[in-house]
């Protein structure tokens, strides 16, 4: 662009699309920052518990579900996995022993998923570790008031943006 361009640019327009550009740059390093961080994350937790991502999400959701139970489609809807994901994903945790599936005693529509005793335990040290790894990896390098700042932002998002 010569000095001629320049000089007949609006400079509300100049000005509009600087921070067009800061706020994607800005989103982009929130994208980055979250992406290095859950791979880091869960590359951890795979090396030590050969769990996928959605094996792990699973496992921690009925860790803490009350008698570490929750019915199938629930827990698929919050684990955001489609029916056949979560079957595949749920197959191999039968297999493995970490969970069971149970019919409901009255509505036979109706099926849970729950912990074995092994599914129990490794979604207790998985879970710990994961906190281990969290406590490196984002609240070293944040420090505790940023990342309590961190959490409440994206819950403000998720709520704004969740669907009704």
């Amino acid at each position: 662009m010569g000095t001629e361009d320049i000089t007949a640019v609006d400079p509300g327009t100049a000005s509009q699309e600087a921070e067009d550009d800061e706020i994607v740059t800005w989103w982009g390093l929130v994208i980055e920052g979250y992406h290095v961080t859950q791979e880091r994350l869960m590359s951890e937790i795979n090396e030590r518990f050969d769990l996928t991502p959605g094996a792990f999400d699973i496992l921690v959701r009925l860790v803490r579900s009350p008698e570490w139970r929750m019915p199938m489609t629930k827990l698929a809807r919050e684990a955001a996995l489609s029916s056949g994901g979560f079957t595949k994903v749920a197959d191999r945790l039968v297999a493995a022993d970490l969970i069971r599936r149970e019919p409901c005693d009255t509505d036979r529509r109706v099926t849970y998923v729950t912990l074995t005793d092994h599914g129990r335990v490794t979604a207790e040290t998985a879970k710990s570790a994961c906190a281990e790894i969290l406590r490196r990896t984002v609240l070293g390098p944040l420090g505790p008031e940023a990342s309590e700042q961190l959490a409440i932002a994206m819950r403000t998002l998720r709520t704004a943006n969740a669907d009704e």
